[in-house]
C-alpha cells in the first residue's frame, strides 16, 4: 500500500472558502492531524482518525504525519488559511530534510485562502500594489528582527499584513509594533483591523495608525497597514496600481 501526506489549508473559516482540492484530500484521508481548533472543523466519520495537538507541537505533528504516510496511510495535516504562510508546510519539510527515508514519500502542499487575502477582499483592495506579510509572534524569532522588518517595510512604503498581532502571552507586542510604525513615519496611514473574517464573529474596523487602539486586536485579528497611496472609494479602500 502506498501512503501519502497532504499539507492543506482550510481557509479563513467559512467552509465555502475551502478549495475542492482540499475537500477531496480530507474525504480521502485515513488520518487528519493539526492544531486542536483546526481539527475540530473536520467532521468525524468511519475510517478516519483525528489527531489534535497543541499549537506549539508543529515538528512532532509533522513527524507523526510522515510516519503515518510511510506506513501506508493517507495523512492530511491541516492549517488555517494557507499551509505555506506561517503554517505547517515549513515544519513538514524541516522534518523531511534530515530523514532520507522520507525524501521519496508522496507529499503535496494544497493551498488555501489566507486570512490576509480574505481580509483584503472584505475591505476592497488594500493589497493592490506591493505588499509584505510579517508575523508579530516572537515565539520563533527575536523581537529585534520583527522590529527591523517592520521599520524597513514601513520606510519602503509597502502595505503590510500583520499576523498574530496580540495574544494573552504577548499583550504588549502590538502596541510596540504600532510605536515602531509611527516612528517610521506611518502615523497618517490607514490601518485595518479584520477580526474573524468569514465567520459570524467578523468585525472590520479602519483607523489611522497614529490613532489605532492596540487593545482592539487579538489572535483572530489580521491587521493591514495600508501604503501611503491608499485611497477611499466610499466604504472601500484600495491601493492604486499606478504609483509615481
Amino acid at each position: 500500500m502506498t501512503g501519502s501526506l497532504r499539507i492543506v489549508g482550510l481557509g479563513p473559516g467559512d467552509e465555502a472558502l475551502v478549495t475542492p482540492q482540499v475537500s477531496k484530500a480530507l474525504d480521502d484521508a485515513t488520518d487528519i492531524l493539526g492544531y486542536t481548533p483546526y481539527v475540530a472543523r473536520i467532521a468525524p466519520r468511519a475510517g478516519l482518525t483525528l489527531h489534535a495537538s497543541d499549537n506549539r507541537e508543529e515538528l512532532a505533528r509533522a513527524k507523526a504525519g510522515l510516519e503515518i504516510a510511510a506506513r501506508g496511510g493517507r495523512a492530511v495535516i491541516v492549517s488555517s488559511g494557507d499551509p505555506g504562510v506561517f503554517a505547517m508546510a515549513s515544519a513538514v519539510f524541516e522534518a523531511v530534510e534530515g530523514e532520507p527515508q522520507w525524501h521519496d514519500l508522496d507529499i503535496r502542499v494544497l493551498p488555501g485562502i489566507t486570512a490576509m487575502l480574505a481580509a483584503a477582499a472584505r475591505i476592497g483592495a488594500p493589497l493592490g500594489h506591493d505588499f509584505c506579510a510579517i508575523n508579530l509572534s516572537d515565539n520563533l524569532k527575536p523581537w529585534a528582527l520583527i522590529e527591523k522588518r517592520l521599520k524597513l517595510a514601513a520606510e519602503a512604503d509597502f502595505a503590510i499584513a500583520l499576523y498574530n498581532p496580540r495574544s494573552a502571552s504577548r499583550p504588549d507586542g502590538f502596541a510596540r509594533a504600532l510605536d515602531v510604525l509611527k516612528e517610521a513615519g506611518t502615523g497618517d496611514r490607514l490601518i485595518v483591523f479584520a477580526r474573524a473574517v468569514s465567520s459570524p464573529q467578523e468585525r472590520i474596523e479602519v483607523y489611522r495608525v497614529g490613532d489605532a487602539p492596540a487593545e482592539r486586536v487579538d489572535m483572530r485579528t489580521l491587521v493591514i497597514v495600508c501604503n501611503s497611496a491608499t485611497r477611499r472609494a466610499g466604504r472601500w479602500l484600495y491601493a492604486p496600481r499606478r504609483v509615481s
